[in-house]
C-alpha cells in the first residue's frame, strides 16, 4: 500500500531515518563487522570459532519471530528503539575481555566475547523485525529503488570511513585495550542511534501484518513460484556472500600474514567497492529494474573470486604484489557481494505484497540467517578440517573459493526462473550500462525530476530530445502532464525522438490527440505518424478536417506516413478547398511522402493558381522530386538556384552535359542509346534559353517503358509543352535534372 505520509512528512521522516542510519552504521562498524573478527584472531581463536562468531550475525534473524510476537505489546518503532539500545548495552561484557586475556585466561576471554556478541545479536534479531515495515513505509513513490539503495550507500560509506579510521588506529599489533576503547565508542553510538529512532512515524497498522506462524507463512509463500524461486536462489547467494566477505579477512591474515592495521586498510577498499556499487545501483535501479542489477552483481561476485582462485603461490611473500592484490580483492568482492545484498532486498520488497511485508520479511531474514550462519560455520569447520589433514592454508582457501564460485555458477544457470517485475532483460540492462546515450538520458531525467526552474526544465527537455533513450519514456510522460504548455510541448517533442514508443506513451499521445486541439494535439499527431502507430488512422482521418490547421496538417502528413492510400483522394479535396498556405504546404508534403506518380498532375494543378503563397512553389517542386526519387540530389541544385535564379540555364546545361559524358563513357563501343543521349543537350538548351519544350517533350516520350513509368512520361512532357509553366524556372530545372538523372542510369 502507499504511504499515508504527506510529501513534507515523508521527506522529514526520511531525513530522520538517514541520520539514524548514519549513527547506526558507525556504531555497528565499531562493535561488529571486521573488528570482532580481528579481535577474536588476536585472542588466537580458531577458524571454527571465527565462523561461529560470524554465524551469529545471521543466526540473529531466527529471533525475528519473537520480535513479531512483541509487536503485539509494543508499536514497531518503539520495539526497535528498545532492542537497539539493549543491543548496544549487550556488548558491555566484551570491555572486560582485555583484563582476562592479560592475566592468561584466554579461554574465558573468548567465552566472554562469545557471550557479548551473542547477546548483541539476540537483541539485534528482535529489533530487525521492524526493518522491512519501516523501510517499506519510507520507500514509496517512483524513487523506491533509489531510496532503498541510498540507505545501503550510507551504510557502506560510513563503514568505509570507519575502516580507514580503524586502520590508522590499529596499526600492525595493537593492544587489546585499544579494541575495548573502540567497542566502547560503538556502544555509546549504538545507544544514540536507538534514541534517534524516536520521531520515525509508525508504519500503518496493516503494513505487512498477516496471521499465521512461521510454518504457515513459509507454506503460503512457497506456493507462489515467484517467491519460491527467489528464495531458493537467494539462499545460495546469501551463503556465498556471507562466507566470501568474512573469510577474505581470514585469508589476508593466514595466507599473507597481514597485520590488523593492514587488514583494516583493505576493508577501506572493500567499503569503497560497496559504495561504488551502491552509487551505480542507485543511479540505475529505477530505470532498468532490480532483476538485471541483481544478476549483474552475482556475475561480478563470481568474477571477484577468480583472482583468489588463480593467485600464484610464488607471489605470496612479495609485498609489492600482495598489497595491491588484496586491495583489489577486497574492493571487487565487496563491489559484487554487498551489491547483491542491497539489490536483493530491493527486489524482494518489489516482489512481496504489502499485506505480507512483516511475515515475509521475517521469512526473508530467516533464509538469509540460515544461509549466512551455515556458510560461516561450515567454512570455519572446512578450514580447520583441512588444516588438521595437513593441507596448506593456501590450497585450502583455493578450494573454498572454487566451491563458492561453483555455487554462483549454479545460481546463474537458474536465474531465468526469477520474474522480471517490469525490469529490462539482462542484455538490455547491460546495453544501458555501457551506453553513453542512455546513461546521459538517466542523468538528465534525474535532474529534470529535481528541478524547480522552468527555464532549466526546458533546457533539460531539449537535451533529452537530442539524447533519445527508451529509458526516458516514463519521465517524459510525467512532464507531458505539466500545467505549462511549453513543457508539455517539449516533452512530446522529446518522445518523438525516441527510437520506440511504449504502450503507455501511445495511449497518452492518443488521449492528447483527441483532447488537446490548438495546443499540443498536432505534436501528438506528428509523433504517432512518425512512429507508425496504425491504430491512430481513424482518428487522424477525422482530424484532417479540423479547424486547427496545424493539427489538420500534421494529421494529413501522418496518414501519408502510415500509407493510408484510401485517404489520398480526400487530401486532394482538402488541399483544393483551403486557402491556408500552411495547410496547402503540408498537404503537398504528404503527396511527396505517399510517393505516388499519380499525384504529379495534382501537384502541377496547385501551381496553376495566380500568385501562389510564398514557398508553396518550392514545396511542390520538392514533393515532385521526392515522387521522382531524386529529392536528395536535386535539393542542393534548388538551393543554388534560389541563391541566384539567373543561373538556372547554366545549372541545367551543366547537368545535361555531365549526364551525356557519363553515359558515353559507360557505353564505349556500343551504339544503343547514343542518338537519344546526344539529343538531350540541344533539347535542354531550347527549353531553358528559349522556353521551347518540343524537343525535350519528344525526348521524354521516347524513353523506354521499362525505364520510366508511362504516367511520369505523360505528365512531365505535358508540363514541358505547357506555356503556363514557361516562367517556372525551378520546375523547369527539376524536369531537366530528372532527364539527366534518367540518362545516367
Amino acid at each position: 500500500m502507499g504511504s499515508v505520509l504527506s510529501p513534507y512528512r515523508l521527506g522529514k521522516a526520511r531525513n530522520r531515518y538517514n541520520v539514524f542510519n548514519f549513527a547506526n552504521s558507525l556504531s555497528y562498524a565499531l562493535m561488529a563487522e571486521y573488528i570482532i573478527t580481528l579481535f577474536a584472531m588476536r585472542l588466537h581463536a580458531s577458524s571454527t570459532m571465527i565462523g561461529i562468531l560470524n554465524a551469529l550475525v545471521y543466526a540473529s534473524y531466527f529471533l525475528m519471530p519473537l520480535g513479531k510476537s512483541l509487536c503485539k505489546l509494543f508499536p514497531i518503532v518503539r520495539l526497535n528503539i528498545i532492542a537497539w539500545i539493549l543491543r548496544a548495552l549487550s556488548m558491555t561484557p566484551v570491555l572486560f575481555v582485555p583484563v582476562l586475556a592479560n592475566t592468561g585466561r584466554s579461554g574465558e576471554a573468548l567465552a566472554l566475547t562469545l557471550l557479548g556478541v551473542s547477546l548483541f545479536h539476540v537483541f539485534r534479531g528482535i529489533g530487525m523485525v521492524a526493518n522491512n515495515p519501516i523501510l517499506n513505509e519510507l520507500a514509496t513513490g517512483g524513487d523506491r529503488g533509489s531510496y532503498l539503495t541510498q540507505t545501503q550507500i550510507i551504510n557502506n560509506a560510513v563503514a568505509m570511513f570507519a575502516s580507514f579510521a580503524l586502520a590508522m588506529l590499529l596499526g600492525r599489533n595493537p593492544p587489546l585495550a585499544l579494541y575495548a576503547l573502540i567497542i566502547a565508542a560503538g556502544i555509546a553510538g549504538g545507544i544514540c542511534s536507538g534514541a534517534l529512532l524516536r520521531g520515525i512515524p509508525e508504519p500503518h497498522k496493516d503494513a505487512g501484518v498477516s496471521k499465521g506462524g512461521l510454518w504457515t507463512i513459509t507454506r503460503e509463500a512457497f506456493s507462489k513460484p515467484a517467491i519460491r524461486n527467489f528464495m531458493a536462489l537467494f539462499f545460495l547467494v546469501a551463503l556465498v556472500t556471507a562466507t566470501a566477505r568474512i573469510f577474505i579477512v581470514v585469508y589476508a591474515r593466514q595466507v599473507f600474514t597481514q597485520g590488523d592495521g593492514m587488514v583494516s586498510l583493505y576493508t577501506v577498499f572493500g567499503g569503497l567497492g560497496a559504495l561504488m556499487m551502491g552509487l551505480i545501483i542507485k543511479f540505475l535501479v529505477d530505470r532498468v529494474g532490480a532483476k538485471p542489477l541483481y544478476l549483474t552483481c552475482i556475475i561480478v561476485g563470481l568474477l571477484s573470486l577468480l583472482p583468489a582462485i588463480f593467485f600464484p603461490y610464488g607471489a605470496v611473500d612479495n609485498a609489492a604484489t600482495v598489497v595491491p592484490f588484496l586491495s583489489f580483492l577486497f574492493f571487487i568482492v565487496n563491489f559484487g557481494f554487498l551489491g547483491v545484498q542491497g539489490i536483493a532486498q530491493t527486489y524482494f520488497l518489489s516482489l512481496v505484497p504489502a499485506e505480507g511485508m512483516l511475515n515475509l520479511g521475517i521469512l526473508y531474514y530467516f533464509f538469509y540467517g540460515i544461509a549466512g550462519a551455515g556458510g560461516s560455520f561450515l567454512a570455519g569447520l572446512f578450514l580447520d578440517a583441512f588444516a588438521g589433514m595437513g593441507v596448506s592454508v593456501f590450497i585450502t582457501f583455493k578450494i573454498l573459493f572454487s566451491i563458492l564460485a561453483l555455487i554462483l555458477a549454479v545460481v546463474l544457470l537458474f536465474q531465468k526462473k526469477l520474474v522480471s517485475l517490469g525490469s529490462l532483460p539482462l542484455r538490455g540492462a547491460l546495453e544501458v550500462m555501457f551506453s553513453f546515450r542512455d546513461l546521459r538520458a538517466i542523468t538528465l531525467l534525474d535532474r529534470l525530476k529535481k528541478t524547480e526552474d522552468s527555464d532549466e526544465e526546458e533546457l533539460l527537455l531539449e537535451a533529452l530530445h537530442e539524447t533519445p533513450s527508451k529509458l526516458a519514456v516514463k519521465g517524459l510522460l510525467d512532464k507531458a502532464k505539466s500545467p505549462r504548455l511549453s513543457t508539455r510541448s517539449d516533452a512530446i517533442r522529446a518522445m518523438d525522438a525516441l527510437p520506440n514508443l511504449s504502450e503507455d506513451a501511445e495511449k497518452a499521445l492518443m488521449l492528447d490527440l483527441i483532447n488537446n486541439p490548438y495546443t499540443t494535439a498536432y505534436l501528438s499527431a506528428r509523433t504517432l505518424g512518425n512512429h507508425r502507430y496504425f491504430p491512430a488512422i481513424p482518428v487522424l482521418r477525422e482530424l484532417a478536417a479540423s479547424g486547427d490547421y496545424m493539427l489538420a496538417g500534421e494529421a494529413i502528413i501522418s496518414l501519408a506516413r502510415l500509407r493510408d492510400e484510401a485517404f489520398r483522394p480526400e487530401i486532394e479535396t482538402i488541399i483544393a478547398g483551403t486557402e491556408n498556405p500552411r495547410l496547402k504546404i503540408m498537404g503537398v508534403e504528404a503527396f511527396g511522402i505517399y510517393g505516388s506518380p499519380n499525384s504529379l498532375s495534382v501537384l502541377t494543378d496547385i501551381l496553376r493558381v495566380e500568385d501562389p503563397p510564398p514557398y508553396l512553389r518550392d514545396a511542390v517542386v520538392l514533393a515532385m522530386a521526392r515522387i521522382l526519387d531524386i529529392e536528395n540530389k536535386f535539393y542542393p541544385l534548388l538551393v543554388r538556384f534560389l541563391e541566384d535564379p539567373t543561373q538556372a540555364p547554366a545549372i541545367a546545361l551543366d547537368e545535361a552535359e555531365a549526364a551525356y559524358e557519363l553515359f558515353m563513357s559507360g557505353h564505349k563501343g556500343r551504339k544503343e542509346g547514343d542518338e537519344q543521349a546526344r539529343a538531350l543537350q540541344p533539347a535542354v538548351t531550347a527549353y531553358m534559353n528559349e522556353s521551347r519544350g518540343t524537343l525535350l517533350a519528344q525526348w521524354i516520350l521516347a524513353l523506354p517503358n521499362d525505364a520510366v513509368r508511362e504516367v511520369v512520361r505523360i505528365v512531365l512532357s505535358e508540363i514541358v509543352l505547357d506555356d503556363e509553366f514557361a516562367s517556372y524556372d525551378r520546375l523547369k530545372l527539376l524536369i531537366v535534372y530528372w532527364a539527366a538523372h534518367t540518362l545516367k542510369r
